[in-house]
């Protein structure tokens, strides 16, 4: 029985526009932030050199690169995702046995030589129909190939995902309360949701376990992230310079007690998903 959900936000044209050009601008300090999540992801999905493996929802490459170099000169990684500033970006960046395509997993033709195994990292929450794009990452797979994902547990248990929010929001007009089930960065907190979209999309030997990675971040960085990607970024685009550094000041008083020596020890609170075609 397909899942019942509320009509999608368009997730394709935020990654198009503003969420995109701010990934690819804040390339350098994403890479460092993510790192140790995508670590443990391309150690825990490697198929073995010379293999093929997809990365859904590649951003701006860092994942399919640090893969490639895993499967060697024979292998293929391939990158997609639906964001064509952090594709072209990604296809800039692209050696060896790495290569990038602009397009939607969820209904995408990958054709060809089926993959050996599918990644990503927290590529995956943003589909405007889950089981279908889980069907159809499927089919990308060779029977028996493996996928593993990481994808955020609640905001509970990512409260530096939330705290800018909270600073700014008596500064801001009101926004809609987010909706747990729509698609977006904690779309799959729920590990039982996320059993269910895998078990109706055929996949077996499905595994949820967390995983809590230590992501340290300087608290500026901190700062001009939160201004620039997430519900913050979108409520301040219609607002003048005052409100804007008003609520920057507002970020980083709330940001800053949760500093040592001007780094923020965060701990990234996420599942760890893997699973069989």
């Amino acid at each position: 029985m397909t899942e019942q959900r509320p009509a999608p936000t368009d997730q394709a044209t935020y990654w198009n526009q503003s969420g995109g050009q701010a990934w690819v601008d804040l390339q350098g300090l994403m890479d460092r932030l993510n790192r140790p999540i995508e670590d443990v992801l391309v150690e825990r999905a490697y198929p073995g050199s010379g293999k093929r493996v997809v990365d859904i929802g590649c951003g701006a490459g860092a994942t399919t690169l640090a893969m490639a170099r895993r499967l060697g000169p024979q292998g293929l990684a391939l990158g997609v995702d639906v964001s064509a500033p952090l594709v072209d970006l990604a296809n800039r960046q692209a050696n060896g046995s790495a290569r990038f395509v602009q397009a939607d997993a969820q209904t995408y033709d990958f054709g060809g030589e089926p993959f050996d195994a599918a990644m990503s990292r927290f590529g995956v929450m943003f589909f405007p129909d889950f089981d279908a794009a889980f069907g159809n990452i499927r089919s990308a797979l060779k029977p028996g190939g493996e996928l593993v994902f990481a994808c955020w547990r609640s905001p509970a248990d990512n409260p530096m995902a939330t705290a800018p929010m909270a600073a700014a929001a008596a500064l801001l007009p009101p926004l809609p309360r987010p909706d747990p089930l729509a698609p977006g960065r904690f779309a799959f907190a729920d590990p039982e949701r996320v059993r269910g979209i895998l078990d109706r999309s055929g996949w077996r030997d499905i595994q949820i376990e967390p995983l809590n990675a230590p992501t340290p971040v300087a608290l500026d960085d901190l700062v001009t992230l939160s201004l620039r990607m997430g519900p913050v970024a979108t409520a301040l685009r219609e607002q003048d310079a005052t409100v804007r550094e008003q609520v920057k000041t507002a970020v980083h008083g709330a940001l800053a007690p949760h500093a040592v020596d001007g780094v923020v020890p965060m701990v990234a609170g996420c599942w760890l998903v893997t699973a069989r075609a």
